[in-house]
């Protein structure tokens, strides 16, 4: 039952887990502090350790990118406050890598010692470590609730092009009302939900709307250019 509990991880559809934590950027209240945009909180194995040093590099990289599409990043690991900081420090003094230098991390990264936050989100999963967590990735909407779910092991560093790619499809599909297919960028052709009936659906493969275009009755795609895309879903 032990075991169960601490393996134990949240499902896409359920509200975030809360907690408060201490980060390098202050305590936090977590989801509420973030209510009304999407949050990335994503964890990693270990401070000073190579993988994990590219990976926040690239984030802390593509930070505003993320802003911008009204998403906040939040990490943890299972290191004190103090090797955060002695980390961080580290990264801006000292590394360069594939053109990125004096890169300043300023989005929180929690202190999780006690492991209380990696065991409520199953961050420590069996066959892995008893004491790290591993590459998890939970995107957040603005309401709290989990929208995707997404874990690699600890020698796989994570391409964030993708996971912004995963923010504005999400985005997309619930400002839009569709969903997208394999592979979609913005700008590609989306996926028109399935009609309810038999009618509906003859309907509409027999629609004169130039933008939409039916394979079958049960997949039809339509066009929303990206510039309507990012026009809906970006600050400026």
């Amino acid at each position: 039952m032990e075991n169960q509990e601490k393996f134990s991880m949240p499902r896409i559809g359920e509200m975030a887990p809360e907690f408060k934590a201490v980060t390098t950027q202050g305590e936090i209240n977590f989801p509420s502090d973030y209510k009304g945009s999407w949050v990335i909180l994503f964890s990693h194995p270990a401070d000073f350790t190579p993988v994990c040093t590219s990976e926040f590099m690239t984030f802390a990289t593509m930070e505003a990118k993320f802003n911008e599409a009204n998403c906040k990043l939040v990490g943890l690991s299972v290191d004190g406050l103090y090797s955060h900081i002695a980390w961080l420090r580290t990264i801006k003094e000292k590394i360069e890598y594939k053109g990125m230098k004096n890169v300043e991390v300023t989005f929180p990264l929690i202190e999780d010692i006690t492991m209380e936050v990696a065991q409520k989100y199953g961050m420590i999963m069996p066959g892995e470590s008893n004491t790290k967590a591993v590459r998890a990735v939970f995107v957040i909407d603005p309401k709290g609730i989990i929208r995707a779910i997404i874990y690699y092991p600890s020698s796989l560093g994570r391409n964030f092009e993708e996971l912004y790619r995963i923010i504005i499809a999400l985005q997309a599909a619930d400002k839009f009302n569709v969903a997208t297919p394999a592979d979609w960028q913005p700008g590609d052709d989306v996926i028109v939900p399935t009609a309810g009936s038999c009618g509906i659906a003859k309907e509409r493969m027999e629609s004169k709307d130039e933008n939409i275009k039916c394979y079958d009755w049960f997949f039809c795609t339509k066009k929303i250019d990206k510039e309507t895309i990012f026009k809906k879903l970006l600050k400026k």
